[in-house]
């Protein structure tokens, strides 16, 4: 950013997720408020580099009010491989000499905890694990959408119900059993036939996703479909961690967020008990309830301490 004209000197993190972007500007000495704005993604994003990074920076600009910015870390969501962040990166370097890093949003996470290289898994509207090697290099798995993927994700957790529910009626099973009789209400299934052509008329992970609540209430209510369907899509998380770590993650630790793990402790413990057996305890489960931003504020300062390397702090310590 250009030299401040005012305000103390400011390093800022910034979270953009698919539904909003969370920005966040911190004093660089570590002393005084932070300043936070939240703005809907679909607002400014328009999933194009060059002018992605410059509708950023002049929100990012009205946020600091001419401070001095140091550093600043982005985790963006949908930058799904080292290329994609890289070009994020490139976009932003044409228009300021600031130091920046720009990683996928799941590398947030494990920032916030203090463990940076260790493996973020995103388990919201949509799902995807990631870290980085000790050599720097970005390894993922998962986040190929809800038609295919995405396990354990809002979206996938439908998609699956209505898979179970499909093969409830295939193995003769009738109405009356709870997921079976949430699916219908929620979905607005006017008949067992229509069931899979109501599910393909969704657009959208979000637009699906906002059901999957109805799942974990009937698991609640004892349905065994429904407790299938959530232990099945945790131990697809864990898995996906497990891949990376089998990749040559070199990892020790595996930091779960994003908004359905968190609210779902059955999700949650699916995914704990799945990521333990599947690496025989190497990797240890951690759960993040906070806000991406924090992690995206530690990647900042740790360009600062070390404005060599672009991305220095996904090391692990």
């Amino acid at each position: 950013m250009t030299p401040a004209t005012e305000g103390a000197a400011m390093i800022v993190g910034i979270d953009i997720g698919g539904t909003k972007t969370h920005l966040r500007a911190e004093p660089a000495a570590g002393d005084g408020p932070a300043r936070d704005l939240v703005v809907r993604s679909a607002d400014w994003r328009v999933r194009d580099w060059e002018r992605d990074a410059a509708r950023l920076l002049e929100i990012l600009a009205g946020l600091v009010e001419g401070a001095a910015v140091e550093a600043i870390g982005i985790g963006a969501h949908g930058c799904d491989d080292e290329a994609e962040c890289n070009a994020f990166q490139a976009a932003f370097a044409a228009r300021i000499t600031t130091p920046l890093a720009v990683v996928n949003d799941a590398e947030l996470m494990p920032f916030a905890l203090g463990l940076p290289g260790q493996i973020g898994v995103v388990a919201g509207t949509g799902s995807i694990a990631t870290c980085r090697t000790r050599a720097g290099g970005m390894l993922v798995a998962g986040g190929w959408g809800w038609i295919i993927g995405d396990e354990g994700s809002a979206a996938s957790l439908v998609r699956e119900a209505v898979r179970a529910v499909a093969h409830h009626f295939d193995a003769g099973g009738g109405r009356g059993e709870p997921l079976v009789e949430a699916i219908f209400e929620t979905l607005d299934v006017p008949a067992v036939p229509r069931l899979g052509s109501v599910l393909a008329a969704y657009r959208s992970a979000a637009e699906i996703g906002r059901h999957a609540a109805v799942i974990f209430e009937a698991a609640d209510r004892g349905s065994a479909l429904a407790a299938d369907v959530i232990w099945r899509g945790g131990r697809a998380l864990a898995e996906m961690a497990a891949l990376l770590e089998s990749r040559g993650a070199g990892a020790s630790h595996a930091v779960a967020g994003g908004s359905v793990i968190v609210s779902q402790p059955r999700l949650w413990q699916a995914f704990a008990t799945g990521l333990t057996e599947a690496t025989e305890g190497r990797l240890t489960p951690h759960i993040f309830t906070g806000q991406p931003v924090e992690g995206a504020c530690r990647l900042a300062a740790s360009l600062i301490e070390n404005p060599n390397s672009a991305r220095s702090g996904l090391l692990s310590a």
